[in-house]
């Protein structure tokens, strides 16, 4: 969605502010951390280590997600390498926040008695909602843009979209969770529909200059291929599997 001279600061004094997108970040953050503990609390979980990992694996995330966008967008930040930690500006890859803040919490809980697949099944409202409300700060930021569409005579609202598949999967996520699924199942499969929602709707139809290679349908506003949709099959290989797997372990209708 494309607005006119939007407005990307909740309050600003002078050189000091607020932007909007580092808000609803750290609300997600906030809203997952309290679900986890939460839940940690009623499995008897020992809740300190619990937060240490939260917290180590939130602090990897950002890290994570921060060096991938960088190392994919270098050009723009080699005039200005300041801008590198500028993260209240935008610019965070989501799949190098994951690989950073997963990878995180398995080297931290992997010699402990928590089962770390249950735990990130238990990351995954904040992850949803995270997307969710990112999406809607990158509205205020004018970034990840659509494509213009001669059909519609203006951009695809890339954001919008990117914004309605968190909504969608945080639904399915306390939908399927009724039912007690297995530990690993809940993240696996929301990794899954997240990578096939992505690819087929936010992506086809964001501008991407970057890396967009191939087809490209000026009067529909679609492109292929970016980046994401390169690496989506061999990620929807893996987690498709790890999703069958968990869910194939017969151990529906328990609390996990």
């Amino acid at each position: 969605m494309y607005l006119e001279d939007p407005n990307p600061y909740i309050f600003q004094l002078g050189e000091f502010g607020i932007r909007w997108y580092g808000f609803l970040l750290a609300l997600s953050m906030a809203f997952g951390t309290w679900y986890v503990l939460r839940r940690a609390q009623k499995r008897g979980w020992n809740e300190d280590l619990v937060m240490s990992a939260l917290l180590y694996s939130i602090i990897a995330g950002v890290i994570g997600a921060r060096a991938v966008y960088v190392l994919t967008n270098l050009p723009a930040f080699a005039a200005n390498p300041m801008d590198i930690i500028r993260i209240d500006h935008g610019g965070l890859s989501w799949h190098g926040g994951l690989l950073g803040g997963v990878g995180t919490a398995w080297l931290y809980l992997r010699r402990s008695s928590i089962d770390f697949f249950a735990g990130l099944d238990l990351a995954v409202p904040g992850l949803t909602l995270g997307y969710m409300l990112v999406r809607i700060a990158n509205i205020l930021n004018q970034e990840i843009l659509g494509r213009h569409a001669e059909i519609l005579a203006t951009r695809h609202p890339a954001q919008i979209y990117g914004s309605a598949i968190g909504a969608i999967l945080l639904i399915r996520y306390f939908w399927v969770q009724r039912y007690g699924p297995p530990a690993g199942y809940q993240f696996w499969s929301f990794f899954f529909w997240f990578s096939v929602l992505r690819a087929l709707i936010e992506e086809t139809f964001r501008a991407n200059p970057l890396y967009a290679v191939g087809y490209m349908d000026e009067l529909w506003g679609v492109g292929l291929f970016t980046l994401t949709h390169l690496i989506t099959p061999p990620l929807l290989v893996i987690s498709g599997y790890l999703m069958y797997r968990a869910g194939r372990s017969g151990d529906w209708g328990s609390d996990t």
